[in-house]
Parts: structure tokens; sequence; C-alpha cells
């Protein structure tokens, strides 16, 4: 059961929306005069918008997601620019904490948990080797950090390779080993010729990325053309 964040009742709490959303007061100085927190007067604004006053009650359970939904919101926050309250609109999504959870359980492969029974793991992809992950972090950011590419082209998930990415970003090809245990990752090194491979294929990749991208930009700017010219007058 969800906990009562504040004193205020439904006719109050509408009172408060309905006078922000119609420029009567700021979201601050409601703050001020009422004792309450911003994220409390947002989490009812999303609430109201999406549901109206129904929206504004006092919940008498969890609010119960599908992982689809969890899901897309999750990579719709780390794949766009969209903050997390922008998301939280989007989705419908009770509050930003909620949210952050649910991306805190993504990019750690360890799954969403159900808030109904039982549970549903994500895909947690495969084992990898040392190399495999550095060749799968090169590509990934040659095309743009497109994760769906990666997880498709090498059949891993996708919060093994977002995770992958990030440590080679923070800290190169050694940040990607396996060191837990008796891993004998934690010993292995690249060759030069090692290294010159993985350096040719991150350049192939990124410049069949950059040709098809200029490919399309080219069809764009021929579509364009043609649309002038069928708009011009005769």
């Amino acid at each position: 059961m969800s906990k009562r964040t504040t004193s205020h009742n439904l006719n109050e709490r509408y009172e408060m929306v309905i006078a922000i959303l119609e420029e009567r007061c700021s979201i601050n100085s409601l703050i001020k005069n009422e004792g309450i927190s911003k994220s409390a007067l947002k989490s009812w604004i999303r609430k109201y918008n999406a549901n109206g006053i129904e929206g504004l009650k006092e919940s008498r359970g969890w609010k119960v997601y599908s992982d689809e939904v969890k899901t897309k919101a999750v990579e719709h926050y780390l794949n766009t620019s969209a903050g997390l309250e922008s998301t939280c609109d989007t989705f419908n999504i009770s509050s930003s904490s909620v949210l952050r959870k649910w991306i805190k359980l993504y990019t750690s492969g360890k799954g969403f948990k159900s808030t109904s029974r039982g549970s549903q793991k994500m895909n947690t992809g495969r084992k990898t080797t040392w190399k495999e992950r550095i060749e799968i972090a090169q590509f990934t950011i040659a095309n743009d950090q497109n994760y769906h590419k990666a997880e498709a082209e090498y059949n891993v998930s996708y919060q093994q390779v977002y995770q992958w990415v990030r440590k080679y970003k923070n800290g190169g090809p050694e940040a990607l080993k396996d060191r837990r245990g008796r891993s004998l990752e934690s010993k292995e090194t690249l060759t030069e010729e090692e290294e010159l491979q993985l350096e040719v294929k991150r350049l192939k990749q990124r410049n069949e990325y950059l040709e098809a991208e200029n490919g399309l930009i080219k069809k764009l700017k021929l579509i364009e053309r043609r649309n002038r010219r069928g708009q011009d007058p005769a």
C-alpha cells in the first residue's frame, strides 16, 4: 500500500493543480505557502493531466506497470534527451523515483521485479570474452551508441551493451575485463596485431555508419528538391 505523503485532501490538491494550470499562481509560491514539495506538486499535475480528478485520489495499493511499459520508458530515457520528469509524463509514471529504480535495474541487467505476483527476468544475454566486449563497445560507439543495433549484431542483451560502453568510455579496454574470482582475463593482454585488428574494425564500422548516414541525407535532399519542383507554378 502507498503511504500518504501530505495532509492535503482531494479538494485541496485539485485547487492547487488548477491554480497552476490556469497560471493563477506558481509552483514556487505554493511550495512556500502550502508547505508541500515540488516533486509532489509535479506528480499531482502529471496524474491530473493523465486521469483527471481521479488521478488525484489517494492510492489504495501499488500501481502496476507491465514489463513492456517499464522497458519502453527506460529505453526512451536512455536513448533520447528526455529527462526523468518528461519521461514520467510521457508514460504516466507515478514518480521519478519509480523510474530511477527501473533504470538502475535495467542497466544492471538484473531485470524488473513485477509489482504484482511473480516476477519476470529480462534477457541477460550470453557469455562473452574480453576481446568480444571490446569489439562490441567499439561497434556501438562507432554507430552513435545504437545499443539495439549492437544487441542484434552480436546476439547480446541491451543491458550488457549499455554497461560495456559505459565502462569502455570510463576506463578503456581494461575496464571490460572480468575480474571476479579466478578469472584469467585479469592477466590477459592484447598483442599489437590484435589491437590493430580492433582499430581497423572500429574505423570500418564508423565509415559504414557515416556512409549510410550520408546516403540518407542525400535521399532526403533529393525528395525535398522533387517536392519543391512539384509545388512550383507551371
